[in-house]
């Protein structure tokens, strides 16, 4: 990531405040404007939404340019300073023109586990192969979608699990202009594992998956199959008498009587 200008120079305290654009002075396209106010009205305080704010822009944009930060401070009645500071310091915003697409391959603890690099490192190559233009593919921290690892981030859209061999289908459908892999998509209504898709077990082992749900609480239907029996017998262990200040025991010492 490229540093604005200035970034490690001195506060010059002797210059006027930075200024608050003009509303009526900058031009802002009619959807992006009405998308702003929206976030802005869902908080108590405008500051709130500049992370929303920001994501349209990028998305009308391509990256959080100059122009879509004016536009966003027109709008929020805040300086270009502060959203240039809370996009460089957030990695889903882009302050470079790196394509107006991207996937993002979460290479985190858990899909690391399950081979991610090897998967981000395919895409990579087909990508490179194919001439993929216009699309930023790149390592990602913590995509916070555990259960389908390992996974990437599609514009947005949670996709896997995956492996090296969908690095290919993947590159071509962006390519085409395509939808990749409709039905792993965590948003797809009709979402489901690739390996039901080839036969193996189609759900996970384990309790059946409607739980007998009461007030209380839910057991599964067959929950009865689990119980262990209630114990029988005295303890295998003797319970140790426990002593005053004896360490990690609360036992308090009794007072003493007080003899005349």
């Amino acid at each position: 990531m490229t540093l604005p200008p200035g970034w490690d120079e001195p506060v010059r305290l002797d210059e006027d405040p930075a200024p608050v654009p003009d509303p009526a002075s900058v031009e802002v396209p009619d959807a992006l404007r009405a998308e702003i106010e929206g976030h802005m009205d869902k908080y108590p305080e405008r500051h709130s939404a500049a992370l929303p704010a920001l994501a349209a822009a990028q998305r009308v944009h391509g990256w959080c340019s100059p122009e879509a930060i004016l536009q966003v401070a027109a709008v929020m009645q805040v300086t270009p300073a502060y959203l240039s500071g809370v996009a460089t310091f957030y990695d889903m915003l882009r302050t470079e023109p790196v394509g107006s697409r991207y996937v993002y391959v979460c290479t985190s603890v858990a899909c690391h586990l399950r081979n991610a690099k090897s998967v981000f490192q395919a895409i990579e190559a087909q990508a490179g192969e194919q001439d993929l233009q216009d699309v930023e593919v790149r390592e990602f921290e913590c995509l916070g979608a555990c259960d389908i690892a390992p996974m990437a981030s599609i514009d947005g859209r949670y996709v896997g699990p995956l492996d090296e061999t969908d690095a290919r289908e993947l590159v071509i459908a962006l390519k085409e202009g395509r939808q990749p892999f409709p039905g792993r998509g965590l948003s797809d209504p009709d979402f489901h594992y690739p390996w039901a898709e080839r036969g193996a077990a189609p759900d996970r082992p384990g309790p059946g998956a409607e739980p007998d749900v009461h007030p209380a609480g839910g057991t599964y239907a067959d929950g009865e199959l689990l119980d262990v029996p209630p114990a029988e017998g005295p303890p295998p262990h003797a319970r140790p008498e426990l002593r005053p200040l004896d360490p990690g025991t609360s036992v308090v010492p009794e007072p003493e009587e007080e003899q005349e």
